[in-house]
């Protein structure tokens, strides 16, 4: 990875180029950095806010200054998924990290005017960089049907397990079970109101048709390490749901016979909900929800974006990373 030297994206008559204020640090993009998923030559960076600067000829809803947030790609809007209300399963969607897509961990940022949002008033660009994952989360608890008085583990409390807490608790559900082997990712699962354990101290049922004593209603994945996806399985009850938010590089191997006897549900949370957005702009808006504990105090320069990467991976950095690339010296503008 290298920072260079690019033009200034040139303006379709649709596009609106931002001024990038905060881009925060997918586990996708650890991915794309670690793990050979990105494509060479391309910029990386989908969780941004951003000021308005300039606007192609036939935009119309955006004026320089907006303060805007990036939103959803757009969607074909008719295939089968499209018109069943899941445009996140779109036939014409590319492989994540590897579209056309040139991203905001950039100066400036060219984006089609259909594809950002407005930050709500009181929101400030450090919290409003939190939508894009923010919604993730909500699309995760989506997926398994999570709901106030419900018993749910979250496994792995990197950024997105974070996100995870902190928006089962905004929806009323107060048993909350954390599993993360890391010191400070624990601690911070602590500050948001979660039980914390480390993956040993789940119990590992003999066979398949027995249950843990305190069975979980949903089972959030977030670490997106096969042996952490194996464990959540064994601690459901029967008919639960095991949501996997986190991607991995590691297969689990699931026991076939505990999800047949038991009738569990395993399924995907794959970005967003449709109106997963103005739900997470909503929330970051409310003075309840946990921002500040959920970021890291101090915003990243571009040239330190591979070290904070490191250390995302090895857990020392618990909160989402911000990438500030107009900050000069990387403090929190």
């Amino acid at each position: 990875m290298v920072v260079e030297e690019r033009p200034v994206p040139e303006l379709g008559p649709n596009d609106v180029l931002l001024e990038v204020s905060h881009c925060g640090v997918c586990g996708s993009d650890l991915h794309v950095f670690v793990d050979g998923w990105g494509a060479p030559g391309s910029i990386g960076g989908h969780e941004y806010s951003g000021r308005v600067l300039a606007v192609g000829d036939d935009v119309r809803d955006w004026s320089p200054g907006d303060e805007v947030v990036g939103g959803p790609s757009q969607r074909c809007g008719e295939c089968e998924y499209c018109l069943a209300g899941r445009p996140q399963l779109c036939t014409g969607r590319s492989a994540p990290g590897v579209g056309e897509f040139q991203g905001a961990f950039a100066n400036f940022v060219r984006v089609h005017e259909a594809e950002i949002l407005r930050v709500p008033p009181g929101v400030s660009m450090r919290a409003a960089a939190l939508a894009e994952p923010l919604a993730v989360a909500l699309h995760g608890l989506t997926r398994g049907g999570v709901e106030a008085g419900q018993r749910v583990l979250v496994t792995g409390c990197g950024p997105i397990g974070a996100l995870s807490i902190a928006a089962a608790r905004a929806r009323g559900v107060t048993d909350i079970v954390a599993s993360e082997p890391h010191p400070t990712r624990q601690a911070l699962a602590k500050r948001l109101g979660a039980t914390v354990v480390t993956p040993d101290d789940l119990p590992k049922p003999r066979m398949p048709f027995d249950l843990v004593d305190e069975p979980f209603d949903v089972a959030l994945e977030c670490s997106g390490h096969g042996a952490a996806m194996e464990s959540a399985l064994s601690q459901l009850k029967r008919g639960g749901s095991l949501v996997l938010v986190g991607a991995g590089m590691t297969w689990p191997r699931f026991d076939n016979n505990r999800i047949l006897l038991n009738e569990l549900v395993i399924t995907g949370a794959f970005v967003y909900d449709p109106d997963g957005f103005p739900q997470a702009l909503e929330l970051l808006a409310s003075p309840d929800f946990p921002t500040d504990v959920l970021i890291e105090s101090e915003d990243v320069p571009l040239d330190g974006l591979y070290d904070a990467v490191e250390r995302l991976v090895a857990g020392d950095l618990p909160a989402k990373v911000l990438i500030a690339p107009n900050s000069g010296n990387g403090g929190a503008r």
